[in-house]
């Protein structure tokens, strides 16, 4: 049975995916808590101000202060003010969606963004998230930076992302997984089309100082009809410069996780 401090954080990861909140029965079935330690937990959450019900015995949904929180950690580690600069020029640059991811562990969170389109289809998705690692063009910046065994071995953890769920090229196998990384390495930087989201496609480089561990990764990504191969061929120059420039600022390690060096996983070179 999960402890007091999992139920919290089920709890709270649960209702981000709900800004519209959710009643008492719903949270405490579907996470499995009894609901007489639900309506506890929800409470107490609510006397520390990180939920709150939008009507009396009514749905609870989150307040902002975790989000404040976030914000508050990531404007003082600086990281913000070092990486804003970058994206914003290589936006500017691709007129394409641009995004710093921050790895953590084995996953990776998207942190921070700059739209570089003006004018006509515009990929915006949610910050915050988690990449997928076999579909995502960030997810396979990553990899491409670590043997094969090393990478299906994380993949197999997290799980292949379904095609119906992501995108119709989804990788569903190790084989062509694989396929993906060791194209992705001859380049230098990872290059996907329809296989996180439909009509979609980005591309991403490993941000990391030489022989050391990826720290992050960077992305462009964008509607399939302007990011053709050719076009994200003529950006691969400037990827990897920005991905250089962030990985000589080191404000990146700030944020990632430790627990890939420390295993001491070899990077491929």
């Amino acid at each position: 049975m999960a402890g007091p401090a999992s139920r919290t954080l089920h709890v709270l990861e649960y209702l981000t995916s709900h800004p519209e909140g959710l009643p008492l029965a719903t949270i405490a079935d579907t996470l499995q808590i009894p609901r007489s330690a639900a309506h506890r937990l929800l409470a107490e959450l609510s006397d520390c101000g990180y939920v709150r019900q939008v009507r009396a015995h009514g749905d609870y949904v989150l307040t902002t202060k975790l989000a404040s929180l976030g914000m508050s950690f990531l404007s003082n580690t600086g990281v913000q003010d070092i990486a804003q600069p970058i994206l914003d020029r290589l936006a500017e640059l691709s007129g394409e969606f641009v995004r710093l991811g921050v790895i953590d562990g084995e996953s990776i969170a998207w942190l921070a963004r700059a739209q570089g389109a003006r004018t006509g289809l515009r990929y915006d998705p949610e910050m915050g998230m988690e990449a997928r690692l076999s579909c995502s063009a960030s997810g396979h910046a990553w990899l491409l930076t670590l043997p094969d065994e090393r990478a299906i071995e994380m993949v197999a953890r997290q799980g292949f992302g379904k095609r119906e769920d992501y995108g119709p090229n989804a990788p569903q196998t190790v084989h062509e997984l694989l396929a993906c990384l060791e194209a992705d390495r001859a380049r230098g930087f990872s290059m996907t089309t329809d296989t996180f989201m439909a009509g979609m496609a980005a591309m991403a480089a490993p941000i990391r100082r030489a022989n050391q561990p990826a720290t992050g990764t960077i992305s462009i990504a964008g509607p399939a009809s302007r990011m053709t191969a050719e076009r994200m061929q003529e950006l691969g120059p400037a990827l990897l410069e920005a991905a250089a420039e962030m990985a000589a600022s080191g404000g990146v390690s700030m944020l990632a996780g430790s627990s890939n060096r420390q295993a001491g996983h070899p990077v491929l070179n």
